[in-house]
C-alpha cells in the first residue's frame, strides 16, 4: 500500500483519499467489498479499539488503514515512522483488563463468530441462522457504542470540572501541536493542509495565502475550512500554478497570537500523461549517507530598531546538495536563550530563507541574535547584535521606561516584581518606580504603590486567589512619567504547590474517588510555625516566611503576623483583619531605620496557636547597597563604525544586573548610551557611531538597588578600521621559467588589514617523490610588484612556494602552498600568460579590465592580446571572445553587460607565432554600480583653466586619490597639476593641446573599487578649449532679452534680467543712440542679486518712438539687448498705456469690478447684476431704465459686493436700457446694458431656454370634445414661440385642431378626432439657438384608448347636460301660522322636457282649490297653500324625470297655532338657484343682503320671527304688530352639482356626480339674524 503513495505524501497521514492512485483505490474497494460483513458487525470494536491508538482525521477508514502497530508503548502522542508527530492518543481509562489487550472475551467471540466462523460456514446455512448470528451482533454493537457514549460523557464532564476549578490557571496562548507540512502536488490535484491548535480560551484560527486572509466565499468551491476538535483544515481543490504559495495559519485569544507556515508547490507534466496519476516516484528519498553543507548568505547586519518599530531579521540558507523533502532545523537564540514563537516573535522558514519578525520592538529585544542552521552533518551559526532604543518620551525630560519586569515568589497573599533601571534618566535622577497590575482578561490597570519606590523590586498585595496577572512598571522624575514598559508574563496568585498541581498531569478518571490523605482534624489548635527568618529587607518593605506547623490533618490553617521594636516587650499584630493563607508575608509601614523583632502565630476554627521564635533584631532599610563605580574604561578600535569597550568590574557588588555604557563626542559634552539593556560582561562592542570622530566612554554598574556612579571617563579614540596584518595572498602561478630561476606572480590579498601593503616575502620549498622540504627565503627585502623571479633554483626540480604580504601591522600568514611546480626552461614559441588582473570602474553595464603584459615573451615580441568572459555559474563552454581583432592596450572597457549578473575574466597574449596561454581567471564580480558612487567632472573656471574633478564618499584616512592617463600613473608634472582637499581631488591642465588626448581615471585606495575614467578625445578637447576661451573673454550672460510691459498707472517698463553679474556691474540706458539718465521722465533701478535691470516711463508720447538698449559691462564681460517700438508696435502700447491710465483713476473711487450683466435664474427670472469695489457708507449706487430712475424695492439688493436688480416675470415692456450709477465724493463710475432689440432678444432667448428644458414629456389625455395633447413648463411666458408639429410639419390650426396655454400648461386640441388624426406629433419651443422638441406618437394602442375615452366622456357629456335636474333648492322647514298663505316656487331644467310630481309624505297629490300645483314655461314649478292648517304639516316633495334622469327635492312644513291673517310666506329661486324674497315680502323685510350661493357647502338653519301682516293683491303689506309668524328656513337650499359649465374638464371632473340629486340634511338651527336668501310675503 505505502509503495503506492505519491512521492509527495510520504510520510504524511494527513493526506487526502484523492491523493491515492488507482491501485489503492481498487485494493481498497476490493477489500471493503469481501469484508463488508465483517466491517458490519466488527466495525465497533474495530473502530473502538485502534481508536485508543491514534486519532486520524480521516475517521473509521482512516483508523483501518492506520500503519500504527496493534501494541505500542503508552503515549498521549501519534508518531509516524520518522517519530514525526501526527495527531494525539486518546487513552480510555479501564479497571479490567480485558481492556489491556484491546478485545474483551465477548468481542473476541464475536469476531469469531462473525468473521471467521461466517468465512467457514457452509454457504447454505439456513436463513435463520443468519439472522440470530446478526440479531446477536447489533446487539452486541448497540452496547459497545453505548459504553463509548457513556466513557467520553464522564470524560468530558471530568474536563469541565476542573474548568471550573479555576478558568483563568487554564488560561494560556495558543500553541501548535502539529503544525501544518509543505506539501508538492500535482496541477488539477486536492490538497489538505492540517494543523491542531490548543488554548484557553479556544483560539480563533484564521488562514492566509501570502498573508491575504482566505474568504471562502470569494472563491466558492475553490477552499474548504474545517475546525473540529482543535483540528483544523484547509483543503483547496483541484490546484493550478496560481495556488504555489505561501500558507499560514494564524491563532489568537485573548493571551496572545502564533503563526505557524507551510508551503504549496504545484507542478505540470511534461508529455501526454495521464492528469489522473500524479507519476509517483518509486521508494524513499533517503538523506542517510549524504553529508550536507550549509552555507548562509545575504546575512542581516547590525541593526537599529526603536521602541513600538517592526524589525526583520532574514538570512538565505544555501544546502547543498538539496533534497526537496529535507527540511533542517532553524533555531532562533538571543544572548544564547533559544527563542519561540510568541506575539512579540515571528519564524518563518520558507525552504531557502529564514525570517525572524520582532512585531513590537522593546529594549527587551535588545541584544546578539543568533541564528542556527542544524542538518544531520552539523550546524552553522550567524550572530549579529540588534540595539533597540527608546521612543520619544511623551514628557520633554522624562526618562525612559523601565525594561524586562518579572514576576517572582508568587503566592496567595502576594507577588513580588522585578525589573530593570532604564538607561536614559531624562536628564534628572529618578525617583522612582511605579507598579500597575492588571488582571489577565480585562484592560483596566491599577496602581500598586501610592509613593514611588527606589528599589527594582516591590512586593504586590490585595490580588484575588486564584486570579491571574499581568504587570508593569513606569519611571518617575522630576520632568514627569516615563512610558511603561513591556507587561510581564501572566502569573496567578497561588501557592507553588497549587501552581504545580494546576500544571501537573492528573490521573485519569476512573470513576472511582479514591481518599489518599487523612480527613482533617477538627477542634485542633494548631502548633508553633517553624523556621521563620526575613528572606528581604528594603527601606520600603520586609517579607519574611516559615514553615507551616509539624503536625498533620489540621483544619485550615492560617497565620497571624505580629512585630516588636527592638528593646520592648510590645508584640502588635500586624494583619489584624484577615488571616494569612500563604507561609510567606510582606510588611509595609515600617519605620527606616528603627530595628524590629518578627513573630507568627497560628489559627483555624479551634482557635490561636502559640507563637513563634521571634526573628533575630532587623534594622529596616536597603541591605543591598548600590554598587560601586566600575573601573579604567578602555576603548580599541574595530571597525569604520564600532568600538570595542572594556573596562574593569565594579568591586563587590552584590546581585550585580550589568552594566550600562555612555559615549560622547569628544567636545560636545553630550552623552548618548550605547546600549539600553544592561550587559553582564566587562567588554562590549558600541556599534553606530561616526567615522573619523573621537569619542569618549563611561560605564556604570546597576542593580536592583539602583545605579552605581560612572566610570571615569576613557581617553579619546578615533572611529576607523583597525590596522591588522594582510591576509594571505593567493593565486601563485609560474609567469616564466629558465634554467636555475622561475618567475612567480600572484594575486592581492583580499583584505589588506587597514593599511598600504608595503611588500610581499616569497618562500620556497624542494619537493623530493612528493615530499616537501624545509621553506627558504627566496628574498629578504619586501618586493612592492606582484612579481618575482625566485633565483638559485636546480634545473629539472621540482618546487612549492608560499606568499606573505606585510604592512605597518607586520607580515600575514602565508599563504597556502603552490601547486608543484618543475623548474625547466620554456621554449615554446607563443608568450606565456598576461598576469595581476586587475577591476576597476565597475558599472551596472560595463567595467574596465587591466592586465600586465607575459614575463614570457615567447619567440617574438607581444603584439595584442585577447579578452574573454564568461558568466560566473556558467560551465567551461560559456567562454566566448570580447574582442575580435587583438588590442595592442593592456586595458580595455568591456561593455553591454546585465545588471547584477556576475562574470569572470581571463586574458590570452598573442605574437607573431601565435596565442600563448590563458591568464588566471579574475575573481567574480557582480555588474552593479555601487550607491554614492561619482563619476570625474570637467570644470573650467573663470580664466579658462581646464580641470579634471573627482569625489569620493567612502574615503578613509589612510585613502590617497592615484591619477593615471591611460591607466599608467601620471608622473610628469609639466603636463597636469594635482590639488586634493579632503574627499576631492583635482587634475589641473597646465596647457592643454593634442599631447594630452587619451583616457585619464583616478582610483581611491584603501576603498572598495573607488574609480572613474573620462576619455578626452580630440573633439572634446576642441569643445573645452572653446568653452575656456569664452571664460577668458566673458560675455555677460541673459536669462531674459529686453522687453517691455505695463504696470499699474498706465507706466511702461522696459526690463531684462543676466544670469549672473557682479556687485562692479554697470549699465548705460540707450534711446536713438541718446545716452538717458535719471530723471522725472526715465526712473532707473538695477538690482544686482537677481540680475533684474530696469527703466520706467510713467507714459508714451509720439517723441518715444524709436530703439531702447541696455549697454551692461562687468569687469571684462558685455553684452547688450535691444528693443524697438515704432509705427504700429508702438501705437498699440502707447493706447493701452492711456487706457490702464483712465482705469487706474477710474478704480480710485467706486467703480465697477465687474459690469453690468444678467442671469435667469431656474424659475426664469431675469436678476441684472454686477460687482462693484471700493465702496464706502455714503456711496450711492442708483439703477435707471431708458434714464428714468428705478425706485428702490424688494427687487433691489446689494450682498457681498455685488449689485442685484431681479425682474421677476419679464414681458416686452421691461425692455429698455438699464444703467447703473456710483457716486460718492471720490468720483463717479456708470455701467449700462443695452436690452433692446437684438439685447432683449438674447435675453428672452436664453428664458425661453430655461421654460424649454423645464418642460415635461408630451401626454394624452381624452375630454369630451376630443383628444388633448399638453406638457407642463416651469414658467410661461406671453413671448414663449411654440410650434406644434404633426409629422415634422407645422400645423396649420382650425375650428377642430387648436392650441391654447391655461397656467403653465400647453396644449394642443384635437376636436372629433379621426383615424387620419394618428401619427407623431411634436411641440418645439424655440429658443433662437437649435431649440427643444418635445414628442408623442399618437397612433396604435395609445389612440385606441384615447379615442375610446373621448366617446366615453361625449355621451357622459351630453347625458349630464341634458337631464332633469331642480336648479333652485327649496328651504328645508318652513315654519307658518295656522291660517296662512304659503307659496314656493323653484326652477325646473331639462332637454327633453322633466314631468314634475309632487309629493307629500312620500305620496302624489295633486292640484286642487287648496293645493295649487302650476309649471309654468317648462322651467318654474310653483307650489302654493291657500291657507294652511295643521293638516298639511308634513314632508313635501318635488320630483322632475326626462330620459337622461331624475332628481327631487323636499321640504318640511311646520304649522304654528295662531290667529290666521291674509299674508303669504313665498319662496323663490334665481337663475343660479338661489332662494330669494319672493313678490310679496314686505319691503322692510328685504334690507338684509342674499349671499348663499349655490356652491356654497356650508349648510346653516336660520329661524326668521316675520310680524303678523297680511299681504294683499298688489303687494302693499298691513300691518298686524300683535302677531307674528316664525317662518324657520334654511341658510342655503340643498346643494345639487347639476349646472352645465362650458368648460369640457369640469364637465368631465364632475360626470360621476351627475346623478346625485339629493345633499345630505341638515340639523335645523335657529338664529336671531334673518336669512339671507329668504324673504317674507
Amino acid at each position: 500500500m505505502s509503495g503506492s503513495i505519491p512521492f509527495y505524501q510520504k510520510h504524511h497521514l494527513h493526506y487526502d483519499r484523492g491523493y491515492r492512485s488507482k491501485e489503492t483505490e481498487s485494493k481498497l474497494s476490493k477489500y471493503q467489498t469481501s469484508s463488508r460483513y465483517a466491517a458490519g458487525s466488527s466495525s465497533s470494536a474495530a473502530s473502538f479499539s485502534r481508536g485508543l491508538k491514534v486519532s486520524s482525521y480521516s475517521g473509521l477508514e482512516a483508523s483501518r488503514l492506520s500503519p500504527v502497530p496493534k501494541r505500542a508503548k503508552p503515549t498521549y502522542l501519534a508518531v509516524d515512522k520518522e517519530n514525526q508527530i501526527i495527531g494525539y492518543v486518546v487513552p480510555i481509562f479501564r479497571g479490567s483488563q480485558e481492556f489491556a489487550t484491546g478485545l474483551s472475551h465477548t468481542e473476541e467471540a464475536r469476531v469469531r463468530d462473525t468473521a471467521s466462523y461466517m468465512a467457514g460456514r457452509d454457504l447454505f446455512t439456513s436463513g435463520m441462522e443468519m439472522e440470530r448470528s446478526e440479531l446477536i451482533s447489533r446487539r452486541e454493537a448497540m452496547r459497545g457504542t453505548a459504553e463509548r457514549i457513556s466513557l467520553n460523557k464522564r470524560i468530558h464532564e471530568h474536563g469541565e470540572h476542573f474548568k471550573r476549578m479555576n478558568e483563568d490557571s487554564l488560561m494560556h496562548p495558543p500553541e501548535f501541536v502539529i503544525k501544518p507540512r509543505s506539501h508538492t502536488v500535482w496541477e488539477k490535484q486536492c490538497v489538505r493542509l492540517h494543523c491542531t491548535v490548543t488554548g484557553w480560551p479556544d483560539p480563533r484560527v484564521v488562514w492566509y495565502k501570502n498573508n491575504v486572509a482566505i474568504d471562502p466565499m470569494a472563491c466558492p468551491g475553490k477552499y474548504t475550512l474545517e475546525s473540529r476538535y482543535s483540528v483544523h483544515s484547509l483543503e483547496i481543490n483541484k490546484c493550478d500554478f496560481d495556488d504555489t504559495a505561501q500558507y499560514r495559519v494564524s491563532a489568537m485569544n485573548a493571551n496572545g497570537e502564533l503563526s505557524a507556515f507551510a508551503s504549496v508547490v504545484v507542478k505540470r507534466f511534461k508529455g501526454e500523461i495521464d492528469e489522473s496519476l500524479p507519476a509517483p516516484r518509486h521508494g524513499p528519498v533517503s538523506e542517510y549517507g549524504i553529508t550536507f553543507k550549509t552555507h548562509i548568505v545575504d546575512k542581516f547586519g547590525v541593526s537599529f530598531g526603536r521602541e513600538g518599530e517592526t524589525m526583520s531579521l532574514g538570512c538565505t540558507v544555501i544546502i547543498y546538495p538539496a533534497l526537496n523533502r529535507y527540511q533542517p532545523e532553524i533555531q532562533w537564540y538571543r544572548d544564547d536563550v533559544l527563542l519561540s514563537p510568541s506575539k512579540w516573535n515571528h519564524m518563518h522558514w520558507s525552504g531557502d530563507r529564514a525570517t525572524l519578525t520582532l512585531t513590537h520592538l522593546n529594549k527587551e529585544d535588545e541584544g546578539l541574535y543568533t541564528l542556527r542552521v542544524t542538518t544531520k552533518s552539523g550546524y552553522e551559526t550567524y550572530s549579529a547584535y540588534v540595539f533597540v532604543r527608546d521612543a520619544d518620551a511623551e514628557v520633554e525630560g522624562a526618562p525612559g521606561a523601565p525594561l524586562d519586569v518579572r514576576c517572582l515568589d508568587a503566592n496567595k497573599d502576594y507577588i513580588i516584581a522585578t525589573w530593570k533601571q532604564p538607561a536614559v534618566d531624562g536628564g534628572e535622577s529618578i525617583l522612582g518606580y511605579f507598579v500597575d497590575r492588571c488582571e489577565v482578561g480585562t484592560n483596566h490597570w491599577i496602581q500598586c504603590n501610592d509613593t514611588p519606590v527606589k528599589f527594582a523590586r516591590f512586593p504586590v498585595t490585595g490580588l484575588v486567589e486564584g486570579r491571574s496577572y499581568t504587570f508593569r512598571v513606569r519611571a518617575v522624575n522630576k520632568s514627569g512619567m516615563s512610558r511603561p514598559s513591556r507587561v510581564s508574563e501572566p502569573v496567578a496568585a497561588m501557592d507553588p504547590a497549587d501552581r504545580a498541581r494546576m500544571r501537573g498531569t492528573s490521573a485519569p478518571w476512573t470513576g472511582q474517588i479514591i481518599v489518599t490523605e487523612e480527613e482533617p482534624a477538627e477542634g485542633i489548635v494548631p502548633g508553633r510555625p517553624l523556621d521563620l527568618q526575613v528572606t528581604e529587607a528594603t527601606k520600603n518593605y520586609v517579607v519574611l516566611s516559615w514553615k507551616p506547623p509539624g503536625e498533620k490533618g489540621l483544619e485550615g490553617v492560617m497565620y497571624y503576623v505580629e512585630k516588636c521594636v527592638s528593646g520592648t516587650d510590645s508584640w502588635q499584630r500586624v494583619n489584624t483583619e484577615i488571616p494569612v493563607k500563604s507561609p510567606r508575608f510582606a510588611l509595609f509601614d515600617l519605620a527606616e531605620g528603627k530595628s524590629y523583632s518578627f513573630r507568627v502565630r497560628c489559627c483555624n476554627t479551634a482557635g490561636v496557636g502559640e507563637p513563634s521564635d521571634p526573628t533575630d533584631a532587623t534594622t529596616v532599610g536597603d541591605k543591598l547597597d548600590i554598587p560601586s563605580a566600575p573601573g579604567k574604561v578602555v576603548p580599541t578600535r574595530n571597525t569604520d563604525t564600532s568600538v570595542v569597550v572594556s573596562w574593569e568590574a565594579s568591586q563587590g557588588a552584590k546581585e550585580l544586573v550589568g552594566y550600562y555604557i555612555e559615549t560622547s563626542v569628544v567636545g560636545s559634552n553630550e552623552w548618548n548610551p550605547c546600549n539600553n539593556k544592561p550587559v553582564k560582561a566587562t567588554r562590549f562592542i558600541c556599534h553606530g557611531l561616526m567615522t573619523g570622530e573621537k569619542y569618549v566612554f563611561r560605564v556604570r554598574a546597576v542593580n536592583a538597588a539602583g545605579l552605581s556612579q560612572f566610570s571615569p571617563e576613557s581617553e579619546p579614540v578615533e572611529v576607523k578600521a583597525a590596522i591588522a596584518s594582510p591576509t594571505p595572498p593567493f593565486g601563485i602561478s609560474v609567469l616564466e621559467c629558465v634554467r636555475d630561476s622561475m618567475v612567480l606572480g600572484w594575486k592581492q590579498p583580499t583584505c589588506i588589514g587597514g593599511a598600504d601593503i608595503t611588500g610581499y616575502f616569497v618562500d620556497y620549498r624542494e619537493v623530493i617523490d612528493g615530499v616537501p622540504g624545509k621553506w627558504h627565503e627566496a628574498n629578504i627585502r619586501a618586493v612592492s610588484e606582484r612579481a618575482y623571479r625566485v633565483s638559485d633554483l636546480k634545473e629539472n626540480r621540482k618546487y612549492q612556494f608560499q606568499v606573505r604580504a606585510a604592512n605597518m601591522a607586520g607580515v600575514g600568514i602565508p599563504s597556502l602552498p603552490s601547486d608543484t611546480f618543475l623548474c625547466e626552461e620554456w621554449t615554446i614559441a607563443v608568450p606565456g600568460p598576461p598576469h595581476d588582473l586587475q577591476i576597476r570602474e565597475v558599472r551596472n553595464d560595463s567595467l574596465v579590465l587591466l592586465w600586465k603584459p607575459p614575463v614570457y615573451q615567447g619567440r617574438d615580441p607581444v603584439n595584442g592580446f585577447y579578452i574573454d568572459i564568461k558568466e560566473a555559474e556558467a560551465p567551461l563552454e560559456a567562454w566566448r571572445g570580447v574582442n575580435t581583432q587583438a588590442t595592442a592596450k593592456a586595458y580595455i572597457k568591456i561593455k553591454n553587460l546585465k545588471e547584477a549578473e556576475s562574470y569572470v575574466f581571463r586574458v590570452r597574449a598573442q605574437n607573431k607565432a601565435g596565442v600563448g596561454n590563458v591568464s588566471d581567471v579574475t575573481e567574480p564580480v557582480s555588474a552593479v554600480t555601487k550607491p554614492g558612487t561619482k563619476e570625474i567632472v570637467v570644470d573650467i573656471n573663470d580664466d579658462g583653466i581646464i580641470s579634471l574633478n573627482f569625489e569620493c564618499s567612502d574615503m578613509t584616512p589612510d585613502s590617497k586619490f592615484v591619477w593615471s592617463k591611460n591607466y599608467e600613473e601620471l608622473t610628469d608634472p609639466s603636463r597636469m597639476t594635482m590639488e586634493t582637499k579632503g574627499n576631492k581631488s583635482k587634475a589641473v591642465f597646465n596647457t592643454p593641446g593634442e599631447d594630452d588626448i587619451g583616457i585619464y581615471s583616478c582610483l581611491v585606495t584603501h576603498t572598495d573599487g573607488a574609480s572613474s575614467s573620462y576619455t578626452l578625445s580630440e573633439e572634446e578637447l576642441k569643445r573645452l578649449l572653446e568653452i575656456s576661451h569664452n571664460h577668458k573673454f566673458p560675455i555677460i550672460p541673459l536669462k531674459s532679452e529686453l522687453a517691455v510691459e505695463l504696470l499699474e498707472k498706465g507706466r511702461v517698463r522696459f526690463w531684462l534680467q543676466a544670469e549672473k553679474i557682479s556687485a562692479n556691474g554697470k549699465v548705460d540706458y540707450i534711446f536713438n543712440d541718446n545716452a538717458l539718465s535719471q530723471g522725472e521722465k526715465y526712473k532707473m533701478n538695477f538690482d544686482k542679486n537677481t540680475g533684474v535691470i530696469e527703466m520706467t516711463m510713467d507714459s508714451l508720447t509720439p517723441a518715444d518712438e524709436g530703439t531702447f538698449t541696455f549697454q551692461l559691462q562687468d569687469g571684462k564681460a558685455t553684452n547688450q539687448s535691444s528693443l524697438v517700438l515704432i509705427g504700429d508696435v508702438f501705437k498699440e502700447l502707447q493706447k493701452e498705456s492711456e487706457f490702464q491710465r483712465k482705469e487706474w483713476f477710474r478704480k480710485q473711487g467706486p467703480h465697477f469690478i465687474e459690469y453690468l450683466g444678467y442671469d435667469v435664474t431656474p424659475e426664469c427670472c431675469v436678476v441684472l447684476k454686477c460687482k462693484v469695489g471700493n465702496m464706502k457708507k455714503d456711496t450711492s449706487a442708483l439703477w435707471y431704465k431708458d434714464g428714468r430712475e428705478i425706485k428702490a424695492d424688494e427687487n433691489l439688493g446689494f450682498t457681498e459686493g455685488v449689485l442685484k436688480l431681479e425682474i421677476a416675470q419679464i414681458s416686452k415692456k421691461d425692455s429698455g436700457v438699464y444703467e447703473v450709477v456710483l457716486k460718492d465724493d471720490r468720483g463717479k463710475d456708470t455701467s449700462t446694458l443695452n436690452l433692446t432689440d437684438q439685447g432683449f432678444k438674447e435675453l428672452m432667448n436664453e428664458v425661453f431656454s430655461f421654460i424649454a428644458n423645464s418642460s415635461t414629456p408630451l401626454k394624452i389625455t381624452s375630454t369630451d370634445q376630443g383628444i388633448r395633447l399638453y406638457t407642463f413648463v416651469s414658467y410661461y411666458n406671453d413671448l414663449l414661440q411654440v410650434t406644434w408639429h404633426y409629422k415634422d410639419s407645422a400645423i396649420a390650426f382650425s375650428d377642430r385642431i387648436k392650441s391654447g396655454v391655461v397656467g403653465e400648461q400647453l396644449w394642443l386640441q384635437i376636436s372629433e378626432p379621426t383615424e387620419k388624426d394618428m401619427g407623431k406629433y411634436a411641440i418645439e419651443f424655440n429658443d433662437g439657438k437649435g431649440g427643444l422638441r418635445r414628442t408623442v406618437e399618437l397612433s396604435g394602442q395609445a389612440f385606441d384608448d384615447a379615442f375610446a375615452e373621448f366617446q366615453r366622456l361625449k355621451a357622459a357629456a351630453i347625458a349630464e347636460r341634458s337631464r332633469a335636474r331642480v336648479a333652485g333648492g327649496l328651504p328645508d322647514v318652513v315654519t307658518i301660522q295656522d291660517g296662512k298663505a304659503l307659496n314656493l316656487t323653484c326652477n325646473i331644467s331639462g332637454d327633453p322636457m322633466p314631468e314634475v310630481t309632487w309629493l307629500k309624505n312620500d305620496r302624489e297629490i295633486t292640484s286642487d282649490d287648496h293645493i295649487i300645483l302650476k309649471f309654468a314655461s317648462g322651467k318654474f314649478a310653483s307650489f302654493t297653500i291657500t291657507a294652511v292648517n295643521t293638516s298639511d304639516s308634513g314632508k313635501y316633495s318635488i320630483l322632475v324625470k326626462n330620459k337622461y334622469g331624475t332628481e327631487s327635492g323636499d321640504f318640511t312644513l311646520e304649522i304654528i297655532e295662531g290667529t290666521p291673517d291674509l299674508g303669504v310666506t313665498s319662496y323663490m329661486t334665481d337663475a343660479e338657484g338661489n332662494v330669494v324674497f319672493g313678490q310679496n315680502t314686505p319691503k322692510e323685510k328685504m334690507k338684509t343682503p342674499g349671499t348663499g350661493t349655490k356652491m356654497q357647502k356650508r349648510k346653516e338653519s336660520v329661524t326668521k320671527i316675520l310680524p303678523m301682516e297680511d299681504v294683499t293683491a298688489s303687494g302693499e303689506p298691513d300691518v298686524q304688530k300683535d302677531e307674528e309668524v316664525a317662518v324657520v328656513a334654511s341658510e342655503e337650499a340643498k346643494a345639487t352639482d347639476s349646472e352645465q359649465t362650458g368648460d369640457a374638464e369640469e364637465v368631465a371632473d364632475q360626470r360621476l356626480a351627475a346623478d346625485q340629486s339629493d345633499a345630505p340634511e341638515q340639523p335645523e338651527a335657529t338664529v336671531e339674524e334673518p336669512e339671507p336668501g329668504a324673504e317674507t310675503a
